[in-house]
């Protein structure tokens, strides 16, 4: 196996660790945080997102590190937005937790999952019938924090400053001290 499949399993089992550690594999807890009960899960969520921004930044600081910058398609994103949002409030689990709390040997994510793999078929299916619907009619272009501040470090800045705002905001207003 090459250094990057060992990499990618390496942070993927640890990521899988931490998940499953802050309770992410958990529906009832993860009802919790829906429910705006419980914080950690969200608050971690978005220091993920913090930590892998500065993590890729670094990345393609030294030139060991590709994105590709996809198009931002307001169509296909709410559509998205709003079959995700459904699935996780009916499931309990999002992707990635679904495949950790399978691993753990939860029956229900384990058809949390296979439901998600024949959402994935389907739409593999009909995506060049809604391509034209949902792409390109709502299409604008590759769109970034970096594009929109002119800087790939003040765009850095501007999100962990938003994301760190809002995990603040979330202790302060779902605090478990508050609705324990």
């Amino acid at each position: 196996m090459t250094t990057q499949i060992w990499l990618g399993l390496l942070g993927g089992t640890a990521f899988g660790f931490v998940i499953q550690r802050i309770g992410a594999t958990n529906p009832n807890k993860m009802t919790r945080a829906h429910l705006m009960i419980e914080s950690d899960i969200p608050k971690f969520m978005l220091m993920a997102v913090i930590i892998s921004a500065f993590g890729l930044t670094g990345l393609l600081a030294v030139d060991s590190g590709k994105t590709v910058i996809l198009p931002m398609t307001l169509g296909a994103t709410t559509i998205a937005g709003l079959l995700f949002g459904v699935g996780w409030g009916l499931c309990g689990y999002c992707p990635g937790t679904t495949w950790a709390a399978a691993g753990e040997g939860r029956l229900d994510a384990v058809f949390t999952l296979l439901g998600g793999l024949l959402g994935a078929a389907t739409f593999a299916h009909l995506h060049e019938y809604l391509i034209p619907l949902l792409y390109d009619s709502t299409s604008l272009g590759p769109l970034t924090l970096a594009d929109i501040s002119g800087s790939r470090l003040i765009g850095l800045g501007l999100l962990a400053v938003m994301f760190g705002l809002a995990i603040f905001a979330i202790h302060l207003l779902w605090g478990r001290d508050r609705h324990a």
